[in-house]
């Protein structure tokens, strides 16, 4: 008989299906148990398309009444795109709510809990919260600060170089580990680049499975310039090409992208605060960042950075472009620290995950 944690893990494994799909909703999963065994489960498919708790509770159907229900995050209790998923659950007549954590959601942030315990229902908050939370930390961030989760992709050689001293960074790492990013952009809102990325590699910022989902693709210029015949550019009929300017050339206005201005610092680059700001706004939820240097220095020098994907490739190329620029410190104690770190073996290369420590 499987035990509360082990069901549990189940509804985060479940919940984990809708990751990509289900932005700017929480990724959830849900299980119903009767009398020790599975009689439902489910997850949110795809925004705007029917909550976890409902596609379990149907599956569970008559035997849910008095079966227990195990979520991974509290059941809203208002009328949205979907109905209240706590008005489901009384009406299934489930006795007892499993619940990882609370949504901090203004809307619901208890609520869904304190209506489900009004009707009589036992409800056992925190079990696997962390797990929980680092599901869904997109989720967490956007919906508590109103800006998205901001990823730092970095490939790189084994001495810390991005590119060879011409500039030629095709490719640094194996096949499978390029493929990977294609799967990791599929799971993102958008992929941001500066435009001497645009200007030395033109990327297209796609993904190669078919039934994949394009990000919008975001282009940082603070003084305007594009290459004309980027692929970027080329490449937009999908409309999901943004240029972020502090400058609007007759070019970009006539270039076919959306764009958005925002106004510089004294350093002379995107004020990149208003920039995520404004992204919010729009509703993207999570970024990528894949290059290059100056890029990714303006965003670790102004600490937005919330996770990091660092591809390690075991090639030495001596001088090149380095992937940091100047951060400013002088002191190894004072330096950047990666922690929860993960790693991962491709053919050649391997992937360290973790989150940046800011506390220094």
């Amino acid at each position: 008989m499987l035990d509360d944690k082990e069901i549990m893990s189940l509804a985060l494994r479940l919940a984990r299906k809708g990751e990509g799909k289900v932005s700017l909703n929480p990724m959830v999963g849900a299980v119903v148990m009767k009398n020790g065994n599975i009689v439902g489960s489910g997850y949110h498919q795809k925004f705007g398309e029917p909550h976890a708790e409902i596609n379990a509770l149907n599956q569970a159907g008559k035997k849910a009444k008095g079966g227990i229900l195990y979520l991974n995050l509290e059941p809203h209790s208002f009328y949205g795109k979907t109905p209240p998923c706590t008005d489901s659950i009384i009406k299934a007549g489930i006795k007892e709510v499993f619940c990882s954590m609370l949504d901090p959601n203004p809307r619901v942030n208890g609520k869904g809990i304190k209506k489900l315990m009004d009707e009589g229902i036992k409800v056992n908050l925190g079990l696997l919260a962390d797990e929980a939370k680092r599901l869904n930390e997109v989720y967490l961030k956007y919906i508590t600060t109103g800006m998205p989760f901001v990823i730092l992709k970095v490939a790189q050689s084994l001495d810390g170089k991005i590119a060879t001293l011409t500039g030629d960074s095709k490719w640094i790492t194996s096949e499978d580990a390029r493929d990977y990013v294609h799967r990791l952009r599929d799971k993102v809102d958008a992929v941001l680049v500066g435009s001497k990325t645009i200007l030395k590699d033109n990327p297209g910022l796609t993904i190669h499975e078919k039934r994949g989902r394009n990000p919008k693709r975001i282009i940082l210029t603070a003084n305007g310039f594009i290459p004309p015949n980027s692929r970027i550019l080329c490449d937009n009929k999908d409309g999901k090409t943004i240029v972020v300017t502090s400058k609007i050339t007759p070019f970009l206005k006539g270039c076919g992208a959306k764009i958005w201005e925002i106004e510089k610092t004294k350093s002379d680059q995107i004020n990149l605060r208003k920039f995520l700001k404004k992204a919010g706004q729009q509703g993207i939820a999570s970024i990528l960042v894949e290059g290059g240097q100056e890029t990714f220095t303006s965003f670790l020098k102004e600490r937005l950075v919330d996770k990091f994907y660092y591809f390690l490739s075991p090639k030495i190329t001596g001088e090149g472009l380095d992937t940091f620029g100047d951060l400013k410190i002088e002191r190894i104690k004072d330096s950047l620290e990666l922690k929860d770190l993960t790693l991962k073996k491709f053919y050649k290369d391997y992937l360290l995950i973790g989150y940046p420590d800011w506390r220094n």
